[in-house]
């Protein structure tokens, strides 16, 4: 099978492809890594991808480039966009709708373009913010969407259009990830961020009192459910959340991860950022039945994953004072 996977140079997408791979796919790496809000980490992750056996990385920028090697698959895994609810207010907006309505919108016209018998599978990554805050219950698919930030809003737009071109006959797929996390994670997220700043002994500022939850998962899951819905027929134009079924608040999680450092966190309380959830939770009941697919790796093992991951990075030549050469992070942690 011929598979793309867009945003390879990323966090989820160079999971992703090493799976295809190992598989014994053949794959096309694409990626913009220049584009990226921290392209010392991306380009480092793309020399990483373009070196394994079986692939073929290409540098292209879906919002400007010609797309037609892109299309011209089995299967495109849509994974490429600008992540990030706190960096979409202001001047992130027009960027998340750069990266994600655009280069989406462009991507499906593409295939689109290709003969119907020749037209690829597109597997499109969502997000767990296009649901708001969940309440009393996990969210199911068919809830009503009430996104809360910039970045929500461009994720429910690419939802419509992936919506738009099922119904004129691309088999497209809508994955809803939940709070990744695991080995590579991006230096802004929430547990790099943490666990960088554990292990060097600075205070972790949380936002608001730390008893918001989330559906944390594992990155190795999430490749999981990809594949699966590569793999599999789906209804087009379908959406599958794809997260753990039980919320952990970030004051749990973050005994958890201080437990595996066997250190003690310093925290300093902050306030609560606009468009952030107070809860995700993932009702995963269509994964089941669809993708045979259920989240397996629980949070204190995916923490200690992870943190096994910051200490070897840790050992690296090249790092200041046992620090990674390539996080790229801030002198600030913040978990929320």
């Amino acid at each position: 099978m011929r598979v793309v996977v867009t945003g390879a140079a990323g966090f989820i997408g160079s999971h992703v492809v090493d799976a295809f791979s190992a598989a014994g796919h053949e794959v096309l790496a694409v990626d913009a890594p220049g584009r990226s809000p921290t392209p010392d980490v991306a380009r480092r992750t793309w020399a990483r991808v373009a070196a394994r056996p079986g692939v073929v990385a290409a540098e292209i920028d879906l919002a400007a480039h010609d797309l037609g090697t892109v299309a011209a698959a089995d299967v495109v895994v849509h994974l490429a966009g600008r992540p990030g609810v706190r960096d979409s207010w202001g001047a992130g907006r027009a960027v998340a709708e750069r990266d994600n309505v655009l280069a989406t919108r462009r991507l499906l016209a593409s295939c689109m373009g290709r003969p119907a018998r020749r037209r690829p599978r597109v597997i499109i990554a969502s997000s767990s913010s296009v649901y708001g805050s969940a309440g009393r219950r996990p969210n199911r698919e068919d809830d009503p969407l009430s996104p809360a930030s910039p970045y929500a809003v461009s994720k429910v737009e690419v939802e419509r259009l992936a919506g738009l071109a099922a119904r004129d006959g691309l088999r497209t797929v809508l994955l809803r990830y939940f709070s990744v996390y695991g080995p590579r994670q991006r230096p802004d997220m929430a547990f790099h961020r943490f666990a960088e700043a554990a292990l060097d002994g600075r205070p972790l500022p949380v936002f608001g009192d730390g008893r918001r939850t989330r559906s944390f998962t594992h990155v190795q899951d999430v490749v999981a459910a990809t594949l699966a819905a590569a793999a599999e027929e789906l209804p087009p134009g379908i959406a599958v959340n794809v997260g753990h079924a039980e919320p952990v608040a970030v004051t749990d999680a973050i005994g958890l991860l201080t437990g595996v450092l066997g250190v003690r966190a310093e925290i300093r309380r902050e306030a609560p950022v606009a468009g952030d959830a107070e809860r995700t939770w993932a009702d995963t009941g269509r994964a089941r039945r669809l993708l045979g697919w259920t989240a397996t790796t629980g949070l204190a093992e995916g923490l200690a994953d992870q943190i096994a991951w910051h200490r070897e990075l840790r050992a690296l030549p090249g790092g200041v004072g046992g620090r990674p050469p390539q996080t790229g992070r801030s002198e600030e942690v913040r978990v929320g």
